[in-house]
């Protein structure tokens, strides 16, 4: 492990920790599952120097803690390099930052097609993943909806990253009430009681996705009062590239990570931590535990769409659309 002044820029594990108020240790016998598209072949030795650069125990192979698998879940054929290597390292790295016990599975689906995500997603669960992680979305619509039965598994908690474009047509699958879905702050430190502040992610790169579904009914579990369909998101973490965190690619070295690619596996990580899946068949746990998160009030995530200072779009006491019900303060909302 290097030593603190000699650390990457951007927040590593211990930052997360703090900031988040995380456990050292949990997650022992927990799976969990990263689904990205196109084979990453230097995904499990970048992920060695990332732990091992922050001290975390080895996850490999040949411990059993790391496997890789195509969609149909198989050591091989794996498909072809679709350039997300940046995206997987920054996915693994986050369940290891939140999670350092849990083993985890990454699940290279062929192609960036829905129905090659929907399989990987089947097989990540059908192979005893506990927890499922997805960075990835495209914008709201019927041609969609025949996905949604991948993304809810008895058992299984499910993740998704609200988006990078603000507010406006919410994302698929981030839209199923069947998944947590994780939108994004900046997070910064902080002379309060907490020792860090955040506020909705909105930079020129970005801003922390939010909007009110048209296609996906009310859950009973979601009571704001704006939105006649599923309001997303539900909880947040950091995702401000101007605030991101630490990760490492061979293609790039280190470099800092962001948007709600980085919050979707941190809390993915972070159920697992917890030990608790079954509590997660949708969100509704979290709404029923919102005193265990922090709120996150500052910050409108409008980019181009505008919402008229609502919560949809602006962070506000209680529940609102770019951070939901806010930030982990530990893990008693999980």
């Amino acid at each position: 492990m290097r030593s603190a002044d000699a650390l990457p820029a951007g927040y590593g594990p211990a930052d997360l920790r703090a900031a988040y108020d995380l456990p050292d240790t949990g997650g022992a016998g927990q799976t969990v599952a990263v689904v990205v598209a196109g084979d990453d072949a230097t995904a499990e030795a970048d992920l060695a120097v990332y732990r091992t650069t922050y001290g975390l125990p080895a996850c490999t192979t040949a411990n059993g803690c790391f496997s890789k698998v195509n969609q149909e879940g198989a050591a091989g054929p794996l498909p072809e390099d679709m350039g997300w290597e940046g995206e997987t390292a920054l996915d693994l790295a986050m369940v290891s930052a939140a999670c350092p016990q849990c083993h985890i599975l990454l699940v290279e689906s062929d192609d960036t097609e829905f129905a090659d995500f929907a399989a990987a997603e089947n097989t990540a669960a059908r192979l005893g993943a506990t927890e499922i992680s997805n960075s990835y979305g495209d914008t709201e619509s019927g041609s969609l909806v025949k996905y949604a039965s991948a993304y809810s598994h008895p058992g299984v908690a499910i993740t998704v990253a609200s988006g990078d474009s603000g507010y406006g047509l919410p994302s698929f699958p981030a839209d199923l009430d069947s998944v947590v879905s994780v939108g994004g702050t900046s997070l910064k430190r902080a002379d309060n009681a907490r020792g860090w502040n955040e506020t909705v992610w909105n930079s020129q790169k970005g801003g922390a996705g939010s909007g009110c579904s048209a296609w996906v009914d009310k859950p009973a579990w979601q009571h704001d009062a704006n939105c006649p369909g599923r309001m997303v998101a539900d909880v947040a973490a950091v995702a401000d590239p101007d605030t991101g965190v630490a990760i490492y690619d061979s293609l790039d070295g280190w470099s800092v990570g962001s948007g709600t690619s980085a919050s979707a596996p941190l809390v993915a990580g972070i159920i697992g931590l917890a030990g608790h899946p079954g509590h997660f068949p949708d969100a509704s746990y979290l709404y029923a535990h919102s005193a265990g998160l922090n709120d996150v009030v500052g910050g409108s995530n409008v980019l181009v769409t505008e919402c008229g200072g609502d919560y949809q779009c602006t962070g506000r006491p209680g529940y609102d659309g770019p951070t939901g019900l806010g930030t982990p303060a530990g893990l008693s909302a999980f």
